[in-house]
């Protein structure tokens, strides 16, 4: 693929998410103005409340109005926040190193977990092992985020006092003067929650490819040979299921965000999951719009380079 049909690429798929998501916006019940004035607005006159929305250019049609954002966003001016009373690249600067802390171990724990998992329940397929592996990735495929965030927080935070029940830091306690240990204990829960969300796929689909290798002819013909099921696994099994369990990673970093979304607003931490909650319910339109495109760029990219290292791994991908 040209590098030029690749930014084309980008760029559509950019545009195509920047549309869905303003055209939701727009058909949502949710007033914009109303949400911004809060309890004020039994005290803003009709007329005051349209100098808000001339303010904000919310009286021009809905086409003018994103073609104007989509200007803007070309000039590198993402719009201001109306949560938040701060430009939209404030509140992103301020809020993107707590998700990337929390998302970004989460995606590299529930890889590397999930791979081990797969692995484990391929070289011991049938058995009981196996068999509590892939029980565990069934519930864990269909438990909601928000759920189990609740569960860890009334088990582990309220019931045994393991962890803290919220926030980056403890209350209180300015962020400049919360030290390295207080940050890592109260991120601990909610990335074990995210980390363990993120496991079935990637271990399901590692003992799938795993069972084939340990059923293939090449590995037949090294158990005539008199190698060990360890020997195998690591000599041949290991590379063979990296191929597919590095896509389903790669892939899996959009569940992740979408996951911490909802976690974030449960444990109440300061990342962009709980500003798109925030902005969501209270028609924060370039907000929203902004923490979008960041999140279709980071997954899409995140595929690009599957596909790239799926070359690397496995030379018998490349294109002659």
């Amino acid at each position: 693929m040209t590098v030029l049909r690749l930014i084309t690429r980008q760029l559509m798929l950019l545009f195509s998410v920047a549309l869905v998501v303003f055209m939701l916006m727009k058909l949502s019940p949710v007033d914009p103005v109303d949400a911004y004035l809060g309890a004020a607005v039994s005290r803003v006159s009709p007329e005051q409340k349209a100098q808000i929305e001339a303010a904000w250019g919310l009286n021009r049609p809905v086409a003018e109005q994103f073609f104007v954002w989509a200007g803007q966003l070309i000039q590198g001016d993402l719009g201001f926040s109306t949560t938040y009373r701060m430009p939209v690249s404030e509140v992103i600067g301020q809020r993107i190193g707590a998700s990337l802390a929390l998302t970004g171990l989460a995606w590299l724990f529930s890889g590397l977990l999930g791979f081990l998992l797969g692995v484990i329940a391929a070289a011991l397929a049938g058995g009981w092992m196996d068999r509590v592996i892939r029980v565990v990735c069934y519930v864990l495929a269909g438990t909601p985020a928000f759920w189990l965030a609740i569960l860890a927080i009334m088990v582990v935070s309220v019931e045994w006092g393991w962890a803290p029940i919220c926030c980056s830091g403890p209350i209180g306690v300015p962020d400049q003067q919360v030290t390295l240990g207080q940050r890592l204990e109260h991120l601990l829960l909610p990335l074990s929650v995210l980390t363990v969300l993120g496991v079935a796929s990637i271990a399901l689909h590692t003992r799938i490819k795993m069972i084939e290798v340990l059923q293939s002819d090449y590995v037949l013909l090294a158990r005539a040979q008199g190698a060990s099921l360890m020997d195998i696994i690591l000599r041949h099994g290991i590379r063979n299921a990296a191929l597919p369990a590095l896509t389903v990673t790669m892939a899996a970093s959009g569940e992740i965000f979408g996951g911490s979304i909802l976690a974030e607003q449960v444990f109440a931490w300061p990342g962009l999951g709980r500003a798109t909650v925030e902005a969501g319910l209270k028609g924060d339109v370039p907000l929203l719009l902004a923490i979008a495109l960041l999140t279709t760029l980071i997954v899409s990219s995140m595929n690009l380079l599957a596909d790239r290292l799926q070359h690397i791994i496995d030379p018998r991908t490349r294109r002659l």
